[in-house]
């Protein structure tokens, strides 16, 4: 399929509510997503001696469908049940000091202190970070500053392609020139993955998880690898199905695996992996589509957010957001300002007293949504 083309269930403006503006925090799972869950249910309540393996054969198709998307290597992915879980493998497979914004979504945050508590690791903490969530919130990781804090210490550097309280979208080219070829660069992806075109090869651990702009679900994602981090991030949280001849029941140590199933913990879900598969799918079949379009209901919010005299706390500049629009309420009144979004029928996120986040998505009609989110915010400025 060309890019330029309609992705059926993806585009169709009558496959999402109209406002619904609450993806970066959940996306309601794909049509296609959900049909191919019920026939993968289907198929598992009929049983026979090849249910299994027919089921787990989703596993392969949604590394190949997630490749499609990174550019990397199918046998470089492994999947997991969520960006959390990714995170927290990665974080206990790194040795060395790992470099980190305390802006990070807490997910970013929590699995790198455990590793830490846990003596695998140490944490240093990217200077002018931690600062919270307020009107100013500084949470913007760039190359200068990336490369500001680099010490010989440092093996690693973790950071989100996209800022989940802002919409900053992070220059990762530039942040892996800043940190140089030899140490780890591990991103959290959620929040630009499958909505976004970015050059996900700058990275050595690309951690997603499927239930939001892929529209997959819970309980789908994936940790897609580059050739040194396999080498240097160790699989220290894998369980038995990541070795080699994992039936063979001997009570012996077996080798881990040579591709990205060492990282494996457990036999995946086959309703995960076909959901994955499913909704990586469609969003390689027409990923600059989605990205166009949705720059048109950005501009669409952003229009309405300074109509009402409102601060704009995301960025402007195409090249440094994706999909999350940010309104800043100076006096502190953002929660009631939500409330009457919600009592209009409208989904956002409430970020403490004085943020609100927005985020469309390509089934978000962008003159409906707009309307709406204005009647309210007309005297909230």
């Amino acid at each position: 399929m060309h890019d330029d083309q309609p992705i059926a269930g993806t585009l169709d403006p009558h496959a999402g509510r109209e406002h619904y503006l609450n993806f970066a925090s959940y996306g309601p799972p794909l049509p296609a997503v959900v049909d191919t869950v019920r026939n993968l249910w289907e198929r598992a309540a009929r049983g026979g001696p090849t249910a299994s393996a027919s089921l787990h054969a989703e596993d392969d198709r949604a590394r190949v469908a997630v490749s499609r998307l990174t550019g990397g290597a199918p046998d470089r992915v492994a999947l997991t049940g969520s960006t959390s879980q990714g995170l927290l493998q990665l974080a206990f497979g790194v040795r060395g000091e790992v470099l980190l914004s305390l802006d990070e979504f807490p997910a970013n945050i929590e699995p790198w202190r455990r590793a830490e508590q846990a003596g695998r690791l140490r944490l240093r903490a990217l200077p002018g970070s931690g600062g919270g969530g307020g009107l100013d919130a500084g949470t913007r990781v760039t190359p200068q500053r990336v490369a500001d804090a680099l010490s010989p210490a440092i093996t690693a550097v973790s950071v989100s392609a996209v800022d989940f309280r802002t919409g900053y979208r992070a220059d990762l080219a530039g942040i892996r020139r800043a940190i140089g070829p030899d140490r780890l660069l591990i991103v959290d992806a959620i929040q630009g993955f499958g909505m976004i075109e970015s050059d996900w090869s700058a990275a050595d651990a690309v951690a997603v998880g499927g239930q939001k702009w892929l529209r997959a679900g819970w309980g789908t994602g994936f940790v897609q690898y580059s050739e040194l981090g396999m080498t240097l991030i160790e699989p220290a949280l894998a369980g038995w199905t990541g070795v080699e001849n994992p039936a063979l029941y001997d009570g012996r140590p077996h080798r881990a695996v040579a591709d990205a199933g060492r990282y494996s913990v457990t036999s995946a879900s086959p309703f995960a992996s076909g959901a994955l598969a499913t909704a990586a799918e469609q969003a390689a079949a027409g990923l600059a589509t989605v990205e166009r379009t949705l720059a048109v209901r950005v501009d669409a919010l952003i229009a309405v957010i300074d109509a009402a005299g409102l601060p704009l706390l995301s960025p402007r500049d195409p090249r440094e957001r994706a999909g999350i629009v940010v309104a800043g309420f100076p006096a502190g009144d953002a929660a009631a300002v939500h409330a009457r979004l919600t009592a209009s029928g409208i989904t956002a996120t409430l970020h403490g007293e004085h943020r609100i986040r927005f985020s469309p998505h390509v089934t978000t009609p962008p003159e409906a949504a707009a309307a709406a989110v204005a009647a309210v915010l007309r005297d909230a400025g």
